[in-house]
């Protein structure tokens, strides 16, 4: 049987990427402290990679493609295949941003102010590559973790990855200066995306993840219409293009159909019902495809 070798992230993003694989119809389970996930699929062959790993092991064929984030295929430096940009993080749909921040006390204001001083980060690449584009010396240290905590410490700034803000601000960290914007990269290696029965596996599974992204937040509503209403209730229904409105075997009533956000739903199906809609139901959307 065919395979198609695919990397999860594993830490972070894990829980968010598996639940998306769940929506777009593909069921991953993994035991606790294991690497090797099984899927319902069986064309995929399926391992938890470190984000920071993924584009190493994709690069070399270890993996045909993965999962992972913006900013680590940069800090790689490596070419890789884009297959599609996913816009999910590990806690909301924005994407991340990774910031340069000082202690709120901090004399240092402006970027230039970062000359000689020391920054710490685990995003070491892109910090230099970004420092010497804008001039400045100072000096880039490695950090194996609680990067936040080093800020006025052990650092006089850090360069961290922030999705709210609410970490830094817990921690008294004010931002000098944004330097990249990362979102979830879908990537595959140039020769896994050569081949022509993988590239239409993984733009399958793109379409699939990408459709299951679009129908988060939104709901299908149905209901039943007298048609001498049906003006006034198309005045009141937003939709991502038009409701679907079909004739019912009585000819004075109509049927229609719309997608909409959910939390848009509460607000109008009383809205509805006033208007004159009845049989009114809402139900969950799993994958949206356009």
């Amino acid at each position: 049987m065919k395979k198609l070798k695919i990397g999860i992230p594993k830490g972070s993003l894990e829980e968010a990427t598996i639940g998306l694989f769940k929506k777009a119809g593909f069921d991953i389970s993994r035991e606790e402290r294991s690497y090797k996930p099984v899927c319902d699929d069986e064309e995929l062959d399926v391992l938890l990679v470190r984000p920071q790993e993924m584009a190493k092991y994709i690069f070399e064929g270890v993996l045909d493609c993965g999962l992972t984030g913006f900013d680590w295929i940069c800090e790689s430096g490596l070419e890789l295949k884009e297959i599609c940009e996913l816009k999910y993080s590990k806690s909301s749909f924005a994407p991340a941003r990774w910031v340069i921040a000082v202690p709120e006390d901090s004399p240092i204001k402006t970027l230039k102010q970062l000359n000689g001083k020391r920054i710490s980060t685990e995003l070491m690449g892109v910090l230099r590559n970004f420092l010497t584009k804008k001039g400045i010396k100072a000096k880039v240290d490695f950090s194996w973790g609680a990067t936040e905590t080093k800020a006025g410490t052990l650092a006089d700034a850090i360069f961290e990855l922030t999705e709210t803000g609410m970490s830094l601000r817990r921690n008294r960290l004010r931002i000098i200066v944004e330097v990249l914007t990362s979102t979830t990269r879908f990537v595959a290696s140039a020769a896994a995306y050569k081949n022509e029965w993988k590239r239409t596996k993984m733009e399958s599974i793109a379409m699939l993840l990408g459709g299951a992204l679009r129908a988060q937040g939104l709901v299908g509503l149905k209901m039943n219409v007298d048609s001498g209403k049906l003006p006034r209730i198309l005045k009141i229904l937003p939709a991502l293009k038009k409701p679907t409105i079909s004739r019912l075997s009585d000819e004075k009533w109509t049927a229609l159909e719309v997608v909409l956000p959910e939390k848009t739903s509460r607000e109008l199906i009383p809205i509805l019902k006033k208007a004159g809609a009845c049989g009114i139901i809402e139900y969950q959307l799993t994958k949206v495809v356009e």
